[in-house]
């Protein structure tokens, strides 16, 4: 089963982090100002080759290093990082409405202003079934992304994920009704597919992967988040359980539920 979703809150400190999805605790921070130096006005920003230049710098001690790698290569890929503070001893503005958490789990900073996180792009939605294919969780992740800018966009993205766990599963992947009128002859519940039906993802209203619906809305994006979780569940994540029991039984227990199971086959 796929655990419950503890959406990121200004008020709490402990939620799903907008950064790795883990539930853990959060710090939070406040933020100060300090108007630049005449020297330098713009805000500092690291050049490209700055990586380069400190791989080859062999007087750099290697711990050194290290740590200016990681930072810099932080400050290049866009992440928020702390540093320090060496400057000041005393602080010029407090900052309000912008606020920082850091997560306990992957240690990465989340931004946020009023009560919203804005960096990362907040994932919303029920959190993916680990088992899901990677090729679906990154489409399944982006609809999460993009789902409270644009529901539209958000279904669109899930009938695309839909499609292609399909395929992961054996099906054509290209009509989907057909795929799941398949998938149900091989075990996945028929409520499934009345509840696809719900959101005209086949049938008369059908609607093409990857496209947009203008009747389309947050509910029936919230809807297709939850179908991907279903189908991924009873036929990748409940199968895969099942094999697991299996497998801790005791050798000779196993030969003898083949031995038992095969009689009753033809041609044994």
């Amino acid at each position: 089963m796929t655990r419950k979703s503890v959406p990121a809150s200004i008020r709490e400190v402990a939620f799903d982090c907008p950064h790795c999805g883990a539930y853990t605790t959060q710090t939070w921070f406040d933020v100060h100002a300090n108007a630049r130096s005449s020297e330098s006005r713009t805000p500092d920003m690291p050049d490209p080759g700055v990586l380069e230049r400190l791989g080859s710098d062999r007087s750099i001690p290697d711990e050194l290093r290290n740590r200016l790698f990681d930072f810099f290569g932080k400050k290049l890929s866009g992440l928020v990082v702390f540093e320090k503070n060496g400057k000041w001893e005393n602080i010029d503005l407090d900052v309000h409405n912008l606020n920082l958490s850091q997560c306990f789990s992957c240690g990465e900073i989340a931004v946020w202003i009023h009560d919203r996180p804005v960096f990362p792009a907040a994932i919303e939605g029920p959190p993916p079934n680990p088992d899901l294919p990677d090729e679906v969780r990154l489409d399944y992740e982006e609809a999460g992304r993009i789902l409270g800018l644009s529901p539209r966009g958000a279904a669109a993205l899930l009938r695309l994920a839909i499609q292609k766990l399909c395929a992961a599963l054996g099906e054509k992947g290209k009509q989907i009704d057909d795929d799941i009128a398949s998938l149900v002859k091989k075990g996945l519940s028929p409520l499934v597919q009345k509840a696809l039906d719900s959101v005209r993802v086949i049938g008369n209203e059908a609607v093409h992967p990857g496209t947009l619906d203008l009747k389309d809305d947050r509910d029936t994006a919230t809807r297709l988040f939850e179908l991907v979780n279903i189908i991924a569940e009873q036929m990748i994540s409940n199968p895969k359980h099942v094999d697991e029991l299996y497998g801790k039984l005791p050798e000779e227990k196993r030969k003898a539920i083949e031995k038992r199971d095969g009689k009753g086959s033809p041609g044994a």
